[in-house]
């Protein structure tokens, strides 16, 4: 079973409430602690006078946007063969994503012109390729001020408008345009994620995450919405929120599940690793049959594509535990985490190294673009944090 599904179908069907004027949290079982209530507005409630309220209305109008280029690029793709290309590491990769860095890069620097963009691609790729006018087109679309005609040069800077730091904490965009390149071009079946989350001084402040293939409750036996998508936001002191893609008004608060023990919980791995490659195999094996869950066995969910996807699960309640472990070979990048952190922190999860101490984003002085954390990185509801933690402690050797 896909993780696809697997979240649908796990997930019980919850009751939306009117919007009151107090705060007011229904929660569906002992075990789950996905709790929502609904909020009519562009920006949750909590979100609109928040200190950053005008970058997180960006944030999501331009994610927004970037997820209906995806949808749209994604349609032609098994019918245009030009579509779909290989980066040196063979990690596939579209015009969408470059179309979304562009499109992103361009509605935020027009509204924030100082915030350098620390992201994925650079524009050498496009040029080599001669892809810059598709990405054009596909940004022309979408961008929000039609006051010019789009041009080459126009997309070419904006993919590139990074920065270069120092020591110093920093304020700077985050964005992964499409996290999941892979679950992209297989279909329907697999998530991939548009990031963005905003550092100001070297805190997270607030993050959106769109999700176009995530399917909702309401959705599963429709088959015209299976595609009905969501955005997810967060920002500091605000909780995490989440509506429909195509719904620009109801806003649902978020937050992990309840599970109180690691063999009830409902782990994701890296798809590029083995749970007998990490500490936890050595207490518990695993099972992805969710009807056969041995006591010395913890559920672990099919594999998607992506690190964002795993926390958008997490801090939905749809996953109780994300870990990833270090590789020598491969260095892991910021725009795959920084969205993913405030969105779990925020919905009442916890994000940290292997070591229990924070992501520190600052470590790569420079660019900005690089985490060294020690270990690994563990997700969790935070109810099962100090105990995997100690699981892992016990195993010190995989701790570096």
């Amino acid at each position: 079973m896909d993780i696809l599904h697997y979240s649908r179908l796990q997930t019980p069907a919850t009751k939306l409430l009117q919007p009151r004027t107090r705060f007011t949290v229904l929660s569906t079982s002992s075990s789950f602690s996905l709790r929502r209530f609904s909020v009519r507005s562009s920006l949750p409630s909590p979100a609109q006078n928040a200190k950053y309220n005008r970058e997180l209305r960006a944030a999501v109008d331009a994610v927004e946007r970037a997820c209906r280029l995806c949808v749209d690029v994604k349609r032609s793709l098994f019918t245009s063969d030009g579509r779909i290309l290989e980066k040196n590491d063979q990690t596939p990769v579209t015009i969408a994503d470059f179309g979304v860095q562009a499109l992103i890069s361009l509605e935020l620097g027009r509204l924030f012109p100082s915030i350098p963009l620390v992201a994925e691609e650079d524009s050498s790729f496009l040029c080599s390729n001669n892809l810059v006018d598709s990405v054009v087109n596909v940004v022309t679309d979408k961008i929000s001020s039609k006051d010019k005609e789009l041009t080459q040069a126009d997309v070419l800077e904006a993919i590139d408008r990074g920065g270069q730091f120092g020591p110093n904490p920093a304020t700077y965009w985050v964005l992964d345009p499409i996290d999941g390149t892979k679950g992209f071009v297989k279909g329907s079946e697999a998530l991939y994620v548009v990031g963005l989350a905003l550092v100001v001084e070297g805190e997270i402040v607030l993050g959106v995450m769109g999700c176009p293939n995530w399917q909702t409750n309401k959705s599963k036996n429709d088959k015209n919405t299976l595609e009905s998508g969501i955005i997810m936001v967060s920002h500091i002191g605000c909780g995490t929120w989440s509506k429909e893609l195509s719904e620009s008004l109801n806003w649902y608060r978020c937050l992990v599940d309840g599970h109180n023990s690691v063999q009830k919980g409902r782990f994701c791995i890296s798809e590029s690793q083995t749970w007998d490659s990490l500490p936890l195999s050595s207490s518990f094996g695993s099972t992805i049959d969710v009807n056969n869950v041995r006591d010395n066995q913890v559920l672990l969910l099919p594999t998607c594509c992506g690190s964002l996807c795993k926390y958008l699960m997490v801090a939905s309640g749809r996953a109780t535990v994300f870990i990833q472990r270090t590789r020598a070979e491969r260095v892991i990048k910021v725009w795959d985490h920084a969205v993913g952190v405030i969105c779990v922190e925020e919905a009442g999860g916890k994000v940290t190294d292997w070591n229990g101490d924070g992501l520190d984003l600052a470590e790569d002085e420079v660019e900005r673009k690089a985490l060294f954390p020690p270990g690994g990185i563990l997700v969790s509801n935070s109810s099962l944090h100090k105990e995997i933690l100690e699981i892992i402690a016990s195993n010190s050797s995989v701790i570096s």
